[in-house]
């Protein structure tokens, strides 16, 4: 093949300048020496990439071979980029193989190739430089490209493995778990057509392995581990000494084993890591683009075996071998982030082990560098400053609160990233984790009381944040000139479409539902760039968080394993710190011990118990609170609100009390109400009610849901509510029993801002976007809930079971069928934290119902804090159940 190649550029010699099939030889010189760099790697055959330029010069528009030009061109432009990696080289292949695309339309023989080769280069781009863009491109070019090779097409199997590929790549910025698992099974795929013997079974090899590692890292499961290891040893048996991507298999194998043994401890898989990874290295010499790679990974493996083993000089190489791979990582880098997390905890293990204060002081240096992360942020941002979150609080390093407020934005852009889907609740659950309850109590050891509020906010019930940027309130979103009107108005009409596709599940609408989340991006982009709209839509600052107290304090309770703690905030002052002296442990095993009473409530022992738990309650946590409030003035009889975290969330913070004659309980003390953020509760105070002048009224009873256990309270429910409320709403609507389900009860709410709900509530814990409300015809879900667009919704009584009862793992998100209608509008809600008696619920709502009323005659829902208080205290005096009379709460304003 070499005698091909010198014998083609000896016959293009012979032919002058003007000759009409000069281009042709020119790309078939190219061609030939492309081929020959692929197999042994002669650096001087990347000059192909002239010969291209020469091709492309005689081809003018119209000529027949430009389109191969401009592909040849932009093919060698990148393995030039991938050998030297000047970026400029991967730009210009990139719109080589944009304008070749052009020239081959639908129906061209030749498209599919341009959609792969466009496709490839911005993957590649995208692996350079994070841009979530280039990535969404190159899937939607793969499918496309997969669509013209259908089965039985030779080249079937290459883009099923291209599109695996890529898929894998934005699991790992992303994390969303339908992507890897669509990666393995069309990596699965593609194997079964490249049988022993296929010249390319060793790249579906490779990647059908890297996708089962990557899954075992996520979900732990030892048989995916077990098979990529194999899969990589098949896969280097067929790229021997002298194969151009020999380095890739043994890199990857590497790997693998350094996974297994991180897993099982077993000292050779570490061993025979680092000697694969050397033998990597080699293959990559300096220009490489995989080089930094290399010593990343080889360092990391070094420095696993100082951590077991405890040889100095393993960790000084590794150290040394960081350094090297940052120095390959300047920034601007998608990797910077992680080699300066590596650099910095690597030192951090040697300033342990020998104490030399210059370690510690580089290493937080190099932490922070992070803030000025350039690219889009990933996932590996976030845990790099994770990581020095944790590592500053492990060493009282004074940076502790920068690296919070950097994990904090950086987590605020990632979940931007990810289109508003249930399928995405995974990922920010393990990205927020316990980061914003321990961000909150950094800052209280700072005495940074007003960062800290910005801080927990910031951090919690992130989902929800990110869906009420889907309906912010856009009136007061004043734009000037017609460029500020065009945004406003396309920024609401792409907040509606993606509200619209909210968790739907086919691929085609996943695609959709990406495309408008870059196009909201953009949008926002544009509109923070104006005037006075710098801060449109970023997690909110002290100043206007202050604003949940314009009607009472609100009290933040929180949870984390380095103290505990409650902050008062106030409409016109600083806020004040109440210590906690009590430990996380303690919260979890007081809240896990309610969770086991509330199970049994009915049973004549839980009683006692349960007035146990309201006085612990009252000691360790609200009676200081209370306390605080009477310095502050906080008159007995006004209103307070919760803001809970953590597993406080789970825990009724509204009763607690001593539980003692001549003594008074919180509920004899101050009015209750819950907020989930202080954000949710300002939105609602400055929601202003549309169509004050009429009220609309709609009651739902379902005591017959289809398979559930009827309900004989709910129709006498319904019936004292209409006689109390028809005579002043301006229309009221029942709809009950087989008239109730989902589709009308969803279509009611359209045309009614004021709502009762009386039927079971079907809490899910382990999939909380599946609770429900039980309707004829089956589960009215939350994820039902937040498709809907209501019109100004005002109130919202939810007499069923459950309906405060979220997610078991992340309560800090609180996905739960009351925080789902607050999140959708509702200004004002009341819900229930356990099961509900029938009898009671009828008892509460025809007290509740009179006291709701204001002194004109309307319905006011500001006074539904205050109603359900008095329907309660109507309550103790009817000898009811403790458990019943405080299993009601308040949630708004």
């Amino acid at each position: 093949m070499a005698d091909d190649a010198e014998q083609r550029r000896a016959v293009l010699q012979k032919y002058s300048a003007g000759y009409s099939l000069r281009s042709r030889f020119l790309n078939n010189l190219a061609n030939r020496l492309r081929n020959r760099f692929s197999r042994r790697g002669v650096l001087a055959d990347l000059d192909d990439v002239e010969q291209c330029r020469a091709a492309l010069r005689t081809c003018r528009p119209g000529h027949s071979d430009l389109s191969d030009s401009l592909n040849n061109l932009a093919i060698s432009l990148r393995d030039r980029f991938l050998q030297r990696g000047v970026p400029s080289d991967l730009d210009e292949s990139i719109e080589l193989h944009r304008d070749a695309l052009l020239l081959r339309p639908p129906g061209h023989s030749d498209r599919s190739q341009s959609l792969n080769n466009l496709a490839i280069s911005l993957r590649d781009r995208f692996r350079q430089r994070g841009v979530p863009s280039d990535l969404d491109e190159c899937i939607e070019l793969h499918r496309d490209a997969l669509l013209l090779h259908p089965p039985g097409h030779s080249l079937r199997s290459c883009s099923l493995d291209n599109l695996a590929a890529s898929l894998g790549d934005r699991f790992l910025q992303r994390g969303v778990p339908s992507d890897l698992d669509e990666c393995i099974e069309l990596h699965r795929v593609a194997l079964l057509l490249r049988p022993p013997g296929h010249s390319d079974r060793s790249y579906s090899l490779n990647n059908l392995a890297i996708s089962l590692g990557d899954r075992f890292l996520q979900r732990g499961v030892p048989s995916d581990l077990d098979e990529s290891i194999e899969l990589h040893r098949d896969a280097l048996l067929l790229r021997p000494p002298g194969h151009s991507d020999r380095s890739h298999s043994l890199n990857n194998l590497a790997a693998s084993l350094r996974d297994r043994f991180r897993q099982r401890g077993v000292p050779s898989d570490l061993d025979e890591s680092i000697e694969l990874h050397r033998d990597a290295l080699l293959l990559r010499p300096p220009g490489h683009s995989d080089r930094s790679q290399s010593f990343n990974n080889l360092a990391n493996s070094l420095g696993d075996r100082f951590r077991q083993r405890g040889v100095p000089s393993d960790l000084d190489e590794c150290i040394e071998l960081h350094r090297d791979a940052l120095l390959l990582r300047p920034p601007g880098h998608s990797d910077r982030s992680e080699s300066l997390n590596n650099l910095a905890f690597s030192l951090g293990d040697r300033f342990k082990q020998r104490g030399v204060p210059s370690d510690l002081d580089e290493s937080f240096n190099l932490f922070s560098q992070l803030p000025h992360t350039s690219h889009a942020v990933s996932r590996k941002d976030l845990a790099a400053a994770k990581s020095w979150a944790t590592a500053a609080e492990g060493t009282n390093h004074a940076s502790a609160l920068l690296a919070y407020q950097t994990a904090l934005k950086f987590l605020d852009q990632h979940v931007a990233l990810l289109s508003s889907s249930s399928r995405n609740f995974d990922v920010i659950r393990m990205a927020t984790a316990s980061l914003a309850v321990d961000a909150f109590s950094c800052s209280i050891r700072h005495r940074a009381l007003t960062t800290a509020v910005e801080l927990v906010e910031q951090g919690r019930a992130v989902f929800w944040t990110q869906l009420a940027r889907l309906s912010s309130p856009f009136d007061e979103l004043s734009l000037p000139g017609d460029t500020g009107a065009v945004l406003v108005e396309e920024f609401k009409q792409l907040s509606s479409r993606l509200r619209a596709v909210f968790d739907r599940s086919t691929e085609d609408q996943s695609s959709q539902i990406r495309q408008l989340t870059i196009q909201w991006n953009d949008v926002l982009s544009r509109i923070r760039m104006l005037t006075d709209c710098s801060r449109f839509l970023l997690p909110p600052l002290f100043s206007d968080l202050q604003k949940a107290a314009d009607e009472g304090p609100v009290i933040i309770v929180n949870a984390s394993q380095y103290s505990c703690d409650a902050l008062i905030v106030l409409r016109d002052q600083d806020p004040v710190h109440i210590p906690i002296d009590i430990t996380q442990t303690y919260v979890s095993e007081l809240s896990t011990e309610f969770q086991s009473v509330a199970e049994q409530f009915g049973c004549s022992d839980q009683q006692n118990k349960l007035v146990g738990i309201l006085r612990k309650l009252w000691r360790h946590i609200v009676e200081p609170v209370v306390q605080a409030l009477r310095v502050l003035n906080v008159r007995p009889g006004s209103r307070i609100w919760w803001c809970p975290t953590a597993e406080f969330t789970l825990l009724p913070l509204h009763a607690a009390g001593p539980y003692e004659r001549e003594r008074d309980n919180l509920p004899q003390i101050y009015i209750s109400s819950y907020t989930p953020t202080l954000a949710t509760l300002v939105r609602a105070r400055q929601r202003v009610s549309q169509n004050a002048s009429t009220q609309h009224f709609v009651a739902i009873g379902q005591g017959n849901p289809e398979g559930g256990k009827e309900l004989r309270c709910v129709a006498p429910e319904v019936a004292a509510i209409a006689q109390r409320l028809i005579p002043i709403v301006s229309s009221f609507t029942s709809i009950q029993d087989s008239d109730a389900t989902v589709q009308v009860v969803l279509d009611a709410l359209n045309d009614n801002q004021w709502l009762h709900l009386a039927c079971h509530g079907m809490p899910n814990r382990q999939r909380p976007f599946e609770s429900s409300f039980a309707m004829r015809d089956g589960p009215l879900m939350i994820k039902d809930i937040i498709r809907s667009n209501w019109q100004n919704p005002e109130f919202a009584f939810l007499s069923a079971c459950h309906t405060t009862v979220g997610d078991e793992n992340s309560p800090d998100e609180s996905i739960h069928l009351a925080a789902a209608m607050q999140f959708s509008g509702f200004r004002s809600v009341i819900g229930s934290m356990w099961s509900v008696d029938d009898d009671v619920a009828r008892q509460v709502v025809s007290t509740f119902y009179d006291k709701l009323v204001d002194d004109s005659g309307r319905l006011d829902c500001r006074r539904a804090a205050v109603a359900l208080h008095k329907a309660v205290k109507k309550l103790r005096r009817n000898n009811v159940p403790l458990e019943q009379q405080i299993v009601f709460v308040h949630i708004g304003i």
